[in-house]
Parts: C-alpha cells; sequence; structure tokens
C-alpha cells in the first residue's frame, strides 16, 4: 500500500484563458458555520499561504465573484470552534458550486467537474482498502494464510487505484487537472510511465514551477537507473567515522543500498523484512549499507538497536536534505538501490519479499 501514502498536494498553475471568458462566480453551502462567519478564498504559492479575497456567510451561503485570466488551483478555507475545513479547487470563470461539510463536494466548470470525480474515485478507492487491512489486522479469527490472501487483495486493488489515477492523468495532461495530478502522484509511477506523461506536456505549460522540479527530478533519477553506474558518496556512521559507500560495494557481490529514518513509520514496518533478507544471504555475498535521513543522532541509535540493524549505516544528519537522496532522486523513503560488485545499478526499491525473490534470482 506504499504508493497511497501520495495524498493530493497543494501548488499552483496557470493556464491561458481567452480575454472573453466570462466572469467566475463561486458560491455554496458549509456545515457549521453561521450567518456573519468568515471564509477565506487562498493560493498556496511559493510554500507560502495567499490570502485572495474573503466573504461572511449570509442566508446560509457564501459566494466569490471576480474575473480568472488563469485557471489555477486554490482553496476555500474556515475555521470554527477549533476546527478548520480546506478544500481545494480550480479558479476559472464559470459557475463554480461549493457545497462543504465531512465530505466536500466542488464542481460547476469543466475542471472541477473532473477534479472532483477524481477524488470521489480515489477516496472510495482508499477507504475500501484501508478498511480491509484494519479489518484483517483485528479480526483474531483469521489465520496467517487468509491474512496473506487479505493482503493480496488490497495489492490487487491498489494496483487498479494506481491506474486510474494513471488514465486520469493521461487523459487530462493538457489541461489544469492533469498537471495539477502529476507531480502529487507521478513517485508512485515506474520511469518511463512518468516521462511518458511529460513528453506529453503542451510548451505552453513547461515553465509551471511543479512540473519543472518533476522534470529535474527524473533527470536525477535517470542517472541512477536501473542499469547505470552507482554513484558515490560519503557521509558519517554512527560513531563519527567517514565512510564511503564504494567501501562497502567492492566487497560484496550485491548490495543494498536502504534509504531510510527512525522517525518514517513504512521504514521501520519493512524493516524485519530487511533484516531477513541479511540473515539469509549475508554469508552469499549480499550485503547492506543503511543511509538514514535522521536528523537526529541518538534517535537515530536507538532505531539502530531497537530494530536489529547489524549493517554499516551512514548519515549526514541533514534529513530530507540528506546529500545521498538528493543524488539518487529519493523523495519518500524506504527506498532501495542494489548494487552489484562492478557498481552497476540491478534493482530499485525493492521492497517486501521482492528483496528475496530478487537476491535468490542473483545469488544461486
Amino acid at each position: 500500500m506504499k504508493k497511497l501514502v501520495y495524498l493530493l498536494a497543494v501548488g499552483s498553475l496557470a493556464f491561458t484563458a481567452c480575454n472573453n471568458s466570462p466572469a467566475y462566480k463561486v458560491s455554496g453551502t458549509v456545515e457549521g458555520l453561521a450567518d456573519g462567519d468568515t471564509i477565506y478564498l487562498q493560493e498556496y504559492k511559493n510554500g507560502d499561504w495567499v490570502k485572495l479575497d474573503s466573504t461572511t456567510v449570509a442566508g446560509g451561503t457564501f459566494t466569490f465573484t471576480g474575473r480568472q485570466d488563469t485557471a489555477t488551483n486554490c482553496f476555500i478555507i474556515y475555521a470554527k470552534d477549533g476546527k478548520r475545513n480546506r478544500a481545494d479547487f480550480f479558479l476559472e470563470n464559470g459557475n463554480i458550486t461549493v457545497a462543504l461539510g465531512e465530505e466536500n463536494k466542488i464542481g460547476g466548470t469543466a475542471n472541477n467537474d473532473t477534479y472532483q470525480q477524481f477524488k470521489d474515485n480515489f477516496i472510495a478507492m482508499s477507504k475500501e482498502m484501508n478498511d480491509m487491512y484494519r479489518s484483517a489486522m483485528s479480526d483474531s479469527t483469521l489465520t496467517d494464510e487468509q491474512r496473506e490472501n487479505v493482503m493480496k487483495e488490497i495489492e490487487k486493488k491498489d494496483s487498479i487505484a494506481m491506474d486510474m489515477v494513471f488514465n486520469t492523468i493521461e487523459a487530462n495532461i493538457t489541461n489544469a487537472v492533469g498537471i495539477q495530478l502529476l507531480p502529487s502522484y507521478a513517485a508512485a509511477f515506474e520511469l518511463d510511465k512518468q516521462k511518458s506523461l511529460v513528453e506529453k506536456i503542451p510548451a505552453q505549460f513547461a515553465n509551471n514551477d511543479r512540473i519543472v522540479k518533476l522534470k529535474k527530478h527524473i533527470e536525477t533519477v535517470e542517472k541512477t537507473a536501473v542499469g547505470q553506474k552507482y554513484i558515490d558518496f560519503s557521509m558519517d556512521t554512527p560513531e563519527g567515522q567517514t565512510v564511503k559507500l564504494s567501501d562497502f560495494i567492492s566487497k560484496n557481490k550485491y548490495t543494498l543500498i536502504d534509504f531510510w529514518a527512525s522517525w518514517c513509520g513504512p521504514c521501520r514496518k519493512e524493516m524485519p523484512n530487511v533484516v531477513a533478507a541479511y540473515k539469509e544471504f549475508k554469508n552469499k555475498g549480499f550485503g547492506i549499507v543503511g543511509v538514514s535521513l535522521d536528523n537526529n543522532l541518538d534517535k537515530w541509535k536507538e532505531a539502530i538497536t531497537a530494530l536489529d540493524i547489524t549493517w554499516p549505516q551512514m548519515s549526514d544528519l541533514q534529513g530530507w536534505n540528506n546529500a545521498g537522496a538528493k543524488l539518487y532522486g529519493v523523495n519518500s523513503i524506504p527506498a532501495t538501490v542494489l548494487v552489484d560488485q562492478e557498481g552497476i545499478i540491478v534493482a530499485r526499491n525493492l521492497r517486501g519479499e521482492d528483496i528475496k525473490a530478487k537476491l535468490s534470482e542473483l545469488l544461486k
């Protein structure tokens, strides 16, 4: 279910509209607010919230009006009694209808209708898988085999969900919806799929900030893709000794570079699989080098002990600014890179049983 950690992200994008386009009217209802309460229209731009407009509830409804030369991903935000609601949509000319509450619904224009349909589908699929997972984990009557079958079924549904995401982006890659969704979900796709979508983006959208960042990320990942030579780097061990990747790769038939962190829940959940693979194959020429995205030395050390990690570790304690992670285009963890003794990358992002399966194939 790792792909599902990818959430609907915030961001900004702009698209040229016809000068004679009609003005916009954003109107709707909101649960839990009374007449006189304030609602804000904001944009998330360059890491900051920018207030575009505000209005008050009157007669149980609210309205924003204006003219929008470009279709832009914006947010309607309100807070009351310690509760905050934030709904994103595309501010564009036309009549946009809004219903805010436990489930936000926004539509009325082409981009918003498509975007809402996508969110409805994705949320429904995610809820189904989460419910299945919670039920399987809490049902003490299930056997290990039955629980494993549930997990396999979840994986199938996860694959279907990500196909839906890809197909939605591909079908809308020339409009606001596709450009908004692509950077948010790109990391869930294989590199060739990311490239195929980027190549379809019209030239007029090439300077979108998030698209530019995605293109740079793809270029970085291509340099460390399967078949490429690994990139060496050095960092300190928990004891403060400086070591290099090359110190270990040359000694093993295959070395797994394991990007992780003590604060990363999925990393801690995955670590028993890594430990099991190490114990099974370490005497056959398999080694691991852990690259931690921690920024706290003590917590890093505590996790190494608690998780039974017995292989070499290195870190610059810079968190997400980890220099090694940047070299390999790592933007989510856990992430792995498998390298042979000659320094050629033979696999990336092996998880779970896939680690043992690949090593069984290589270390016959």
